[in-house]
């Protein structure tokens, strides 16, 4: 196989953050089916070596380009456009607000027995998260990749957030 330029290019997909999950699957099984190590089982170590790093390079973007926050996290990079996750922490004034309130209600959700107040807390940040994938698709395709870095640090807030819910629902 030859050496691609890019995870989309291995799995013969556009650029673009709307693809087929079909056809990424597809596409990841037939490239498994060509490099899998265990073809390699009777090869020399130069073969099994290469299909070692073969596989796992087809397993690192096939685990990037299945999830919409981790592809977008991509095609920022593959942009020149740092996420900055670590560093920046800033957030829009509106997003602190909402996640304040989010906070005071699982507090006062910790301290009482409400699975029904609980549900609806973990509905609501689930909407959210799914309007700011939204909201990542809509500036992907505006070729706004800083926009998109700002949203996806916001939806990684949120998915924190849902697993703080879920450690309280447990």
């Amino acid at each position: 196989m030859r050496t691609m330029q890019n995870h989309f290019e291995l799995f013969g997909l556009p650029v673009s953050f709307e693809i087929d999950l079909g056809t990424l699957d597809a596409a990841y099984r037939k490239i498994q089916n060509q490099v899998h190590p265990d073809k390699y089982a009777s090869g020399t170590d130069t073969e099994k070596r290469v299909a070692m790093q073969w596989t796992t390079r087809a397993n690192e973007a096939y685990q990037t380009l299945k999830k919409p926050l981790k592809r977008a996290a991509y095609l920022c990079e593959l942009n020149g456009v740092d996420i900055a996750a670590e560093s920046n922490t800033s957030m829009p004034a509106v997003f602190l607000m909402q996640q304040m309130e989010w906070r005071e209600s699982l507090d006062e959700l910790r301290s009482g027995t409400n699975p029904t107040g609980l549900q609806h807390l973990e509905q609501e940040v689930q909407s959210s998260l799914k309007l700011t994938i939204r909201n990542i698709q809509s500036a992907c395709e505006r070729n706004d990749f800083h926009t998109v870095a700002g949203l996806i640090r916001t939806s990684m807030f949120i998915e924190k957030f849902l697993i703080d819910i879920a450690s309280l629902d447990d």
